[in-house]
């Protein structure tokens, strides 16, 4: 998956604002408690989102879940849209901050590729409503939507294109080898944790992931046998 080094460089800016047109970036400093309250909403309104359509989703709904007043909801967040749309940042920037601590040290690209999607199937395992979320953001939220790939993509292509500059992977564009294999996450980690009681990736299945990815991906040895 992505370069522990672009992927910190990220979460820099997330920090210092989520998203480019607003958002964390303008809203005042919150106290810890402050913050407290913030993320039971976000959290709340995870679980919500995760079971019911936008249209059907309500703010009653996420404040009684979260055990806030009404009036508390307004002190955070000015609409139901606008805390969808928060937490599709929020999901994003916690993803990404999982995958940089999973890749944390890894040098060979392979490996950093076992471990970033390991990384991605448990956040989905514990975030089962990652994808009905993500997808209900394309008629909800445009921008929020393709923003949420984008910073996905953005560090995944920079440690693709290193790998690329090193030989470990045959030169190729980086940005749709990314998309690619974004791809291939999503949907294994629909089919086999979503569609699944047990909700697991194995470590068989994950290796013959990478063992993909090395053989369609990787560099061939000088003296490797091309096939037609």
């Amino acid at each position: 998956m992505k370069d522990a080094a672009a992927v910190k460089g990220t979460n820099r800016q997330d920090r210092a604002g989520q998203d480019r047109d607003g958002g964390d970036g303008n809203r005042p400093a919150l106290t810890a408690r402050g913050e407290r309250t913030r993320a039971k909403l976000l959290e709340s309104a995870e679980a919500v989102f995760a079971e019911r359509s936008f249209d059907e989703a309500s703010i009653v709904q996420i404040t009684q879940r979260a055990g806030v007043a009404m009036g508390t909801f307004y002190l955070y967040f000015p609409s139901k849209q606008a805390v969808f749309s928060e937490l599709v940042r929020d999901l994003g920037h916690r993803l990404r901050v999982e995958i940089a601590q999973a890749i944390e040290g890894l040098e060979r690209r392979t490996h950093i590729e076992r471990e970033g999607f390991r990384a991605f199937f448990e956040f989905t395992r514990r975030h089962p409503g990652l994808y009905r979320i993500i997808r209900s953001a394309e008629s909800v939220d445009r921008d929020v939507f393709e923003e949420h790939y984008e910073r996905l993509a953005e560090g995944y292509v920079e440690g693709l294109s290193t790998a690329m500059d090193t030989g470990e992977f045959r030169q190729q564009d980086p940005m749709v080898l990314a998309y690619l294999l974004m791809g291939i996450a999503e949907m294994v980690g629909m089919r086999w944790i979503l569609w699944r009681p047990e909700g697991q990736v194995s470590d068989e299945l994950l290796e013959q992931l990478i063992a993909f990815i090395r053989h369609g991906a990787a560099a061939e040895p000088p003296d490797a046998p091309r096939t037609r």
